[in-house]
């Protein structure tokens, strides 16, 4: 799984089906399509009504309007319940409009490093296959450095988050914050150099994560 974003992909024949991290594909475009005139930025609460618009739409198409109504208030919820200094949201736009939307939040991890998880990604229908997701997450990313974050995590699709530089990890290595249906989708980077460092002991994520059936 990963956190209520369906997103159906096949890795040696087999079809996993994720509920979370991995923004959903409904076609590929040109690639002369939307990523050269947008550029990224940091999100602003004033944003927070058309990031919530854009995040429902994406899907709603994708994957009905019920999911696209989970995956808002999901949105919601991050944006009004989370400690500013423990999110980071991202956009990308092209001209007033906003067409990819990102969220880290704080992801406490035992050894204490500065960790954040990457959750949840939307990237407007129109613009998706254009390279602008990876170019999102990589300025976000960038961004978490500039802030001396050391950890980044994520749970979704490994042939998607391994473009921007995301690892599969054990869960013997790093724990999930909950049992995980499809362990193979638990992935991390370090921002510092390092290698991701094992470490014993139990993560914890923001309270709009807290739900074991997200995991």
């Amino acid at each position: 799984m990963a956190l209520i974003i369906i997103l159906t992909w096949r890795l040696s024949g087999v079809v996993a089906r994720y509920r979370w991290f991995s923004p959903p594909q409904v076609s590929s475009l040109p690639q002369t399509t939307g990523s050269e005139l947008m550029h990224c930025k940091l999100f602003d609460e004033s944003e927070a009504e058309q990031v919530i618009a854009l995040f429902r739409s994406v899907f709603s198409v994708s994957e009905g309007a019920a999911e696209g109504e989970t995956i808002a208030t999901l949105v919601s919820h991050l944006i009004e319940q989370t400690a500013p200094d423990d999110l980071l949201g991202c956009v990308a736009k092209c001209g007033n409009r906003i067409t990819g939307s990102i969220f880290f939040s704080r992801f406490t991890v035992p050894n204490g490093a500065t960790a954040f998880i990457l959750s949840p990604v939307a990237i407007a229908t129109d613009v998706q296959g254009t390279g602008v997701g990876q170019r999102l997450i990589r300025y976000g990313l960038d961004e978490l450095r500039s802030r001396d974050a050391r950890l980044v995590f994520t749970y979704g699709d490994p042939a998607f988050y391994s473009k921007t530089g995301f690892q599969q990890i054990g869960e013997d290595m790093v724990a999930a914050p909950y049992p995980l249906s499809q362990p193979i989708g638990w992935l991390a980077q370090s921002l510092d150099g390092e290698p991701v460092p094992a470490m014993q002991g139990a993560t914890h994520c923001v309270a709009a994560l807290s739900d074991p059936g997200y995991w």
